[in-house]
């Protein structure tokens, strides 16, 4: 049920990014005005409310925090399919983000009272293979209803299963003792906000696995946001063989790659926690030699075969990253961070990923053209590097930070330290 509630958190994040093509032609809009919709209007809302409403999920009970931010955020997805304008598209994509800021700290907090340590990346991992599945169903699904019914109604199609759904998970899935798994007592202190995020940033493997999911979703939301775009413009594929196409990558390969990281990293880790980072380092190592075929040859096929690595890793830093930040806090503690991990992640990744390779995109366009999509697509391979380095300093701090962590009295903290 969690990882349904990701599924129809991707598929109306996502569907806007199938419809683009057809929204920008409708009302005139630039490549940046594409990558603020999709990007940044929905990232500073999803970011800065996530943390208040983590807050309270630590506090009270999580299934219902998820289940009513579900009903929001699908009935707005529906919503937009009567916008009339450019703003008012904004506005509805405002309600979207509001409506996802309250689910996935609350999910991170559940998960980690479900499954140990040791067993916790794995859980993730399955968990954010809804991500996945999400866009295979924005991507396939939606490119067939925006070429047959029009991209009004492929909003509503992505809408309806989330309410439905947050009714369902409302009056079946139950609220976890907290700490039962590992055996922790919950005190039921909770720490302020403030505490959190001093606790947090006290510790160098948060603040380098913050900065490193943040390097990476910059390139992977662009990614989502722009491919679409791409493949339209550049080898001219109608809407339905478009989201056939990436619903496939993103959804099938990219779903491989996402579970598959998260495995490998709890296989690994329990010889040696750090494999959590090592699994992460190897995979952008080998994704970023693929980049330049994929975005730069006119060749159809040479740029499919060459997006299928860099599409199965993009988001298989995830699983691996939320756990271990997950491991380095108490259990009153764990929606916050979870949230706080995100603030960063969509506040850089989200917020200016998408919008910065439109901009990008604007720029180049006297000079390459129609081509110019692809050189700022290419230009996100930056990005991954600086994730590179990110994740190989936390790597370097992670059995130190997680031993302090999980020292006696660990989950006394100390009010205003």
């Amino acid at each position: 049920m969690l990882t349904l509630v990701y599924v129809v958190n991707y598929l109306d994040r996502n569907i806007l990014n199938q419809l683009l093509p057809s929204i920008q032609k409708e009302f005139d809009l630039t490549d940046a005005d594409l990558g603020f919709l999709s990007g940044t209007v929905f990232a500073i809302l999803y970011a800065t409310l996530g943390v208040p409403l983590a807050w309270l999920a630590d506090r009270v009970n999580r299934r219902n925090v998820i289940a009513w931010s579900m009903m929001l955020f699908a009935a707005m997805t529906a919503v937009s399919a009567y916008a009339a304008s450019f703003v008012q598209l904004v506005f509805a994509r405002i309600g979207t983000g509001i409506g996802e800021a309250g689910t996935s700290p609350s999910v991170n907090a559940i998960i980690s009272d479900l499954y140990e340590p040791k067993e916790r990346a794995g859980a993730l991992s399955f968990y954010a293979t809804g991500l996945n599945i999400g866009l295979l169903l924005a991507f396939f699904g939606g490119g067939w209803i925006e070429q047959h019914f029009g991209w009004r109604n492929a909003f509503l199609a992505a809408g309806i299963p989330g309410l439905i759904l947050a009714f369902l998970f409302i009056f079946t899935v139950p609220e976890p003792k907290r700490g039962a798994i590992e055996k922790i007592a919950d005190t039921g202190d909770t720490p302020n906000l403030w505490d959190t995020i001093v606790y947090l940033f006290r510790q160098k493997t948060f603040v380098f696995i913050a900065f490193g999911t943040a390097m990476a979703a910059f390139g992977g939301y662009a990614g989502t946001s722009f491919v679409p775009t791409f493949f339209a413009r550049v080898f001219h594929l109608s809407p339905e063989m478009r989201g056939f196409l990436i619903g496939g990558l993103f959804g099938i390969v990219g779903g491989f790659g996402t579970y598959m990281s998260g495995v490998l990293a709890d296989w690994l880790g329990k010889r040696d926690v750090r494999w959590n980072m090592y699994v992460v380092l190897i995979i952008i190592l080998f994704s970023l030699p693929f980049m330049p075929f994929y975005f730069l040859s006119d060749n159809f096929t040479v740029a499919v075969l060459c997006s299928l690595v860099p599409t199965m890793n993009g988001a298989a830093y995830l699983a691996p990253s939320y756990a271990m930040v997950q491991s380095l806090v108490p259990l009153r503690m764990r929606a916050q961070a979870a949230a706080i991990l995100l603030f960063m992640l969509n506040i850089i990744g989200y917020g200016t990923g998408p919008w910065l390779v439109g901009l990008e995109s604007d720029l180049l366009r006297p000079m390459f053209g129609v081509d110019s999509i692809r050189w700022a697509m290419l230009s996100t391979a930056g990005t991954w590097m600086l994730a590179f380095l990110c994740f190989y300093a936390a790597s370097r701090t992670l059995k130190g930070d997680l031993a302090r962590a999980n020292a006696p009295r660990a989950d006394a903290i100390e009010v205003g330290a």
